[in-house]
């Protein structure tokens, strides 16, 4: 991480969160990211990792403080720009929150979909993200007969499928055993070595 003395790709300028006179998620919170960092938040339960992250993403806004991406305060983005900020991410969240009836092609298709491309384009991407995360042989299969690893290789395909240049990962393996949590980081690494930022709490 920088040491703040240039324009910073991500930036915490004294971020706090205060959810009651007595309850805080975050204080005084001042960090930068530089782009194409791989960066990890650790800390107990409760220590706000999850909070940082989602004030990054807007699904939680400072009380006090600042946060830029990409030069802009995010801090004061009016709620109808909200959606188009994440475009610009790919946000993995903690429960994979895969669409249960739908194929792992579709649930990775509707993310494109949903941006307005075009049935082309997702027939061209798709596979191309699918093989990208090593899940392209399950493509046909539905998120219940993955197995934990599986499913959140589709999570995290489904997050790059509009090229992000940032992605953030909330506890991506807390719901895996050693051996899946070690494959979803050096997948993870692989994405940080071709040029994405990369977060994970």
């Amino acid at each position: 991480m920088s040491d703040g003395l240039r324009n910073p790709y991500i930036a915490f300028e004294g971020a706090e969160v205060e959810y009651s006179e007595f309850v805080h998620g975050l204080r005084g919170v001042t960090l930068h990211v530089e782009k194409g960092e791989f960066a990890f938040f650790v800390g107990p339960t409760g220590a706000g990792k999850s909070t940082l992250l989602k004030l990054l993403t807007r699904e939680v806004r400072a009380s006090k403080g600042r946060v830029l991406f990409h030069g802009r305060d995010i801090t004061r983005l009016p709620l109808r720009d909200v959606p188009m900020l994440r475009r610009e991410m790919g946000i993995v969240p903690q429960d994979f929150a895969l669409l249960p009836r739908k194929r792992v092609w579709e649930n990775v298709a509707y993310a494109m979909r949903a941006v307005g491309a075009t049935r082309r384009e997702v027939r061209r991407r798709v596979p191309e993200i699918l093989e990208r995360v090593n899940i392209g042989h399950r493509a046909d299969a539905f998120p219940a007969e993955l197995s934990g690893g599986e499913q959140q290789r589709v999570a995290i395909g489904r997050a790059l499928i509009n090229n992000p240049s940032l992605l953030i990962a909330d506890e991506p393996t807390g719901n895996l055993d050693p051996a899946h949590s070690w494959e979803i980081m050096e997948l993870l690494k692989q994405l940080n070595i071709r040029g994405t930022t990369v977060l994970v709490a």
